[in-house]
């Protein structure tokens, strides 16, 4: 197994809490000299992955990859990465808007407004998504596909 790496406070993104020492009321040194407390190191998060899914992540050659090798017209392959890639989007923004109905820290002013954001962005991605969707079935029927390409592409349209 290999292990990608581990976290530390000065690489986790998260601001590392240090107090600064307290100086006596009868202390002379001023606030700007007082020394700061160390930081405790807490070691983050370990990921190991197998040899197995190592290999298929080299192996896969990417997430089209299966788009690329299907033999589909090179206009239809476009239109197949398009869609997949709006599908994908969507998909983040509506768990960006569950982590936004979740998340405690935010007031509902700032909630209403970043779900209103993120449903704008839906929105437009909806928007593509339908477009490319037209544009697929208008170059399906004038290309002429053969029926087994016409499952192969249905296969790769359900594929996420």
């Amino acid at each position: 197994m290999a292990a990608i790496d581990t976290l530390n406070p000065g690489n986790s993104g998260v601001a590392s809490m240090s107090n600064p020492a307290r100086t006596s009321a009868g202390d002379e040194q001023g606030v700007d000299s007082a020394p700061l407390a160390t930081p405790t190191l807490v070691e983050g998060v370990k990921v190991s992955l197998s040899n197995a899914s190592i290999e298929k992540a080299f192996s896969a050659g990417g997430e089209n990859s299966d788009i690329e090798d299907s033999g589909l017209p090179e206009n239809v392959q476009q239109l197949l990465k398009m869609i997949r890639k709006l599908q994908k989007e969507i998909a983040e923004k509506k768990a960006r808007m569950a982590a936004v109905m979740t998340d405690k820290r935010l007031t509902n002013e700032e909630k209403v407004n970043m779900l209103a954001a993120l449903r704008g962005a839906i929105a437009a991605l909806n928007t593509g998504l339908i477009s490319a969707n037209l544009a697929l079935s208008k170059v399906m029927d004038q290309s002429g596909l053969t029926s087994e390409q016409n499952l192969k592409l249905g296969s790769l349209l359900t594929k996420n």
